[in-house]
């Protein structure tokens, strides 16, 4: 058996599969994050992330067959997790891009060494995502933390630490660490990195699928786990979930629904825009250029909580809201925006409300918003080097279900989404890794192969394309307002 885990923004989950792919077992836990201010997002290291892993990990091993022969973690990222030097954690993880609170760093690191030099050498310019401006914020703001602080984590790397001791960190998380990663020397940056974290020790590096350890006796004890099964590094959780739907060529594109919305193409090689992040891949030699919105999901969640009604209801009524959503029209930064805006005082905006809406033109409409996001994504992707009419678009995540979403998208970009047999997300990924790692798979092709595809409907495009580019006039006509209204917004004491 090979054991995948993987820790999300809202909940983590773990699977259990053969060597030739065949799913064993699968095990869920839902978790919250903290948001103690504003424009803050934290997760405790201990209380979501071990605990998770401890559940998932005593239900699949009630379930498993068989003897357990590799593991693979992934999960969010990139995060900031500072510990002792025996990896104990001093504070909360601070999370990816949905956490704002380096503003002010990340304007004055962009300042210090200039953003065309930042894109050239790291691929990514600095915003929210970055992990850079996250450790000088810590070091400006809690110095008693950082103090105190040696080494620094994500969360697969540290629940890797968990298991086998080891500090150690895979290429590509790394390469999302900017400005502290070199993506053309495939090496920490380690003079903007000793500038930025003086005295930091950064981990060793790997590339995801290699094998970094085993777990040892302190481990087995807590976990059960045998002492001695090998340990892969791991990765961020949405190239995992790429490796898990066979995104690994030039021109493949993942689209991940999920809580945020995550694309990932492989590129043939390094790119680099201002809108987006240029990254190392997840093998060797391979790169990438990804986007992420800063919610999806996470609104229709959001509805689902105002309104009370379940998501099979919901999905039901914004099928019969009809494409448009009867005049509504949404921009979906709940929670500021990502790429391509790079906008944290973004703000959500509903359009056209009328007495005759109800929920299920909201639910529309926010569909149809995260679909013109896609949108909006796949043409900065293309303006920078991306694939255009030859691409090909694999749909992974929670949101397939029901099939609504995964044809308005298709619909908004007139393209075809291929559909794989398991779209059960990056622990599925994780598995995969470890079994290349451990010699256990040596085909990856074989793997989770297309067991559909969503086709687009011709005749919604005209609508769409209108729809569209009011999306995109949208934005730009509100953008004062919700940047004034962001600047109203108190604080409150941290608890």
């Amino acid at each position: 058996m090979l054991l995948g885990i993987d820790i999300g923004t809202s909940g983590s989950k773990g699977v259990l599969v053969t060597p030739d792919g065949t799913v064993v077992a699968g095990a869920s836990r839902e978790h919250g994050a903290g948001t103690p201010r504003p424009g803050w997002v934290e997760h405790d290291p201990v209380d979501v992330w071990w605990a998770d892993f401890l559940a998932l990990v005593t239900e699949l091993r009630a379930a498993a067959p068989g003897p357990i022969d590799g593991i693979g973690i992934s999960g969010i990222g990139p995060c900031v997790l500072v510990t002792d030097a025996a990896g104990r954690p001093l504070r909360p993880a601070i999370l990816y891009g949905v956490d704002t609170r380096a503003t002010a760093e990340i304007a004055e690191l962009t300042d210090r060494y200039g953003a065309e030099r930042i894109l050239a050498r790291g691929g990514s310019p600095l915003t929210t995502q970055a992990v850079g401006p996250k450790l000088a914020w810590l070091r400006r703001h809690e110095p008693d933390v950082w103090a105190r602080t040696e080494r620094l984590f994500m969360a697969s790397s540290w629940l890797v630490h968990e298991l086998t001791g080891e500090y150690v960190l895979d290429h590509h998380s790394a390469s999302q660490s900017s400005p502290l990663y070199d993506a053309t020397a495939l090496a920490w940056a380690d003079d903007w990195a000793t500038d930025i974290a003086p005295g930091l020790r950064l981990p060793e590096l790997a590339w995801p699928g290699e094998v970094v350890g085993r777990v040892g006796k302190a481990a087995t004890e807590k976990t059960g786990l045998p002492e001695g099964i090998p340990v892969v590094a791991g990765t961020i959780d949405a190239w995992a979930e790429a490796v898990s739907v066979g995104v690994r060529d030039p021109g493949d594109v993942m689209l991940m629904y999920g809580t945020t919305m995550f694309l990932v193409e492989v590129v043939p090689e390094p790119r680099s825009s201002s809108r987006l992040w240029g990254t190392v891949g997840a093998f060797p030699g391979t790169y990438t250029m990804a986007g992420g919105m800063a919610t999806s999901g996470a609104i229709t969640g959001w509805l689902r909580d105002l309104t009370g009604r379940s998501y099979p209801d919901l999905t039901a009524a914004a099928r019969d809201a009809g494409p448009g959503a009867e005049g509504l029209l949404m921009l979906p930064y709940f929670a500021g925006e990502r790429t391509p805006l790079f906008d944290p005082d973004a703000r959500g905006v509903v359009i056209g409300l009328t007495l005759r809406h109800g929920a299920g033109h909201l639910y529309r409409a926010a569909l149809e918003a995260t679909a013109f996001g896609v949108r909006h994504n796949l043409e900065a992707m293309a303006d920078a080097g991306g694939s255009t009419a030859d691409r090909r678009l694999v749909a992974v995540g929670g949101g397939l279900q029901g099939g609504l979403w995964t044809q308005i998208v298709s619909d908004v970009l007139q393209e075809t989404q291929q559909l794989p047999t398991y779209a059960i997300g990056a622990g599925y990924g994780d598995a995969l890794l470890a079994g290349l790692g451990t010699g256990l798979v040596t085909d990856a092709g074989s793997w989770n192969p297309i067991a559909s595809e969503v086709h687009p409907d011709p005749d919604a495009a005209g609508t769409y394309d209108e729809r569209y580019r009011l999306y995109r006039d949208l934005y730009g006509a509100t953008r004062a307002t919700a940047h004034a209204l962001a600047g109203t917004v108190t604080p409150t004491t941290r608890r």
